[in-house]
């Protein structure tokens, strides 16, 4: 199984040079320390950052620069700060190539539950809702199962639903998989000593598969 960390590093495979990336709250953050040699791209904040860098060193924190999650960052060179209206424009404007999340739920349509869960506190949806609603693409980064061992990897979503048929590809601490058209989760890589039935137990929505699965590389 996948740890945190090694889930932000396969993400980070997925980005292409000249992307512009938002970056949510939680695992996503940590995509910013993994970004592969060779490929340059611009992070995003929706409180207002353009050209994050990776988390800093204990020297080096500055706790004026905080991410969307409350947490210190970098920034690069040629970075700039702004309002949030500004970054929610750059948003609803359609400027971010690719948002990379988290989750509570994901459904087999590709819909996603990431903000509420009822007769819990909570602050709001933060930028999500606009991010889900504006983005091309979609990649969420979560457990597949959670602490009971249930799958978050749903038919139907049971949490409130943040954004319907939008997400693209999901990393989990066993697989990586992707939502095709039809319906349904097709099983692109597992993780190292992760079998495909583990991943097919843990998989209440409809899971494809077709003949060997690789294993992640990272």
């Amino acid at each position: 199984m996948l740890d945190k960390h090694q889930i932000a590093k396969r993400i980070a495979r997925e980005l292409k040079d000249g992307m512009y990336v938002n970056l949510g709250i939680g695992i996503p953050t940590l995509v910013a320390n993994y970004i592969p040699e060779g490929i340059e791209v611009v992070l995003q904040s929706e409180n207002g950052l353009l050209g994050i860098g990776p988390f800093p060193t204990e020297g080096a924190v500055d706790a004026d620069l905080i991410n969307a999650g409350k947490q210190t960052v970098t920034m690069l060179p040629g970075a700039s700060l702004f309002s949030s209206a500004d970054s929610f424009a750059m948003i609803r404007g359609g400027h971010i190539d690719l948002t990379i999340l988290g989750a509570m739920e994901v459904s087999e349509e590709g819909d996603i539950a990431n903000w509420k869960i009822p007769d819990k506190m909570v602050k709001g949806m933060g930028g999500a809702m606009d991010l889900v609603a504006s983005a091309e693409n979609i990649i969420v980064a979560m457990q597949h199962v959670n602490k009971e061992g249930k799958s978050k990897l749903l038919k139907r979503c049971t949490l409130p639903v943040t954004g319907v048929r939008c997400v693209k590809k999901i990393v989990t601490e066993m697989a990586v998989l992707e939502i095709i058209p039809e319906g349904g989760f097709k099983l692109l890589e597992k993780a190292p000593g992760v079998t495909v039935e583990e991943i097919r137990r843990s998989t209440e929505g409809k899971l494809i598969f077709e003949g060997e699965v690789p294993e992640m590389q990272f």
